[in-house]
């Protein structure tokens, strides 16, 4: 069970060995906060806005950062962070693109959404686990989050 006060890591990712990276580079810095994996952009949403199967989660249990690929079946990775910056209840959410996108278009749209970071996939195992220590270092550390809106 996922405690309130713990800083929950949402992780918006499809591809099974990514996932898999991600998290292990996560436990290899010595993060050890609760990951929620959700495999699709409609997932993503039916989590935050605590609908669809996610209905039954505590509504109280808000991630302290959003890791969001970008393509990603059923609803891709812009139209969440659309979706996400329009309600006033994850407006400030931090959302961070980490992606194997190299499209600036990906990139310029990202930000013009309000994305917060956006970092590419390293292809190296090594790159990869540090860019994932450094990004959990920063919004799981030393980042703080404004209280959270009401719906």
């Amino acid at each position: 069970m996922v405690d309130v006060n713990q800083r929950v890591i949402l992780l918006v990712e499809d591809n099974p060995d990514d996932e898999l990276l991600t998290l292990r580079a996560l436990r290899r810095s010595n993060f050890h906060n609760p990951v929620i994996v959700v495999r699709d952009g409609a997932e993503a949403l039916d989590y935050l806005f605590v609908q669809g199967r996610h209905a039954e989660r505590d509504p109280d249990i808000r991630p302290q950062v959003v890791l969001l690929d970008l393509h990603l079946p059923r609803l891709d990775g812009l139209e969440v962070l659309r979706r996400l910056r329009a309600h006033e209840r994850t407006r400030t959410l931090p959302v961070v693109v980490l992606t194997s996108s190299n499209e600036e278009r990906d990139l310029v749209e990202s930000y013009q959404l309000g994305v917060n970071s956006f970092v590419h996939k390293p292809v190296d195992v090594t790159a990869f686990f540090e860019a994932v220590r450094q990004l959990g270092m920063y919004w799981l550390v030393l980042n703080e989050l404004p209280p959270p809106r009401s719906s």
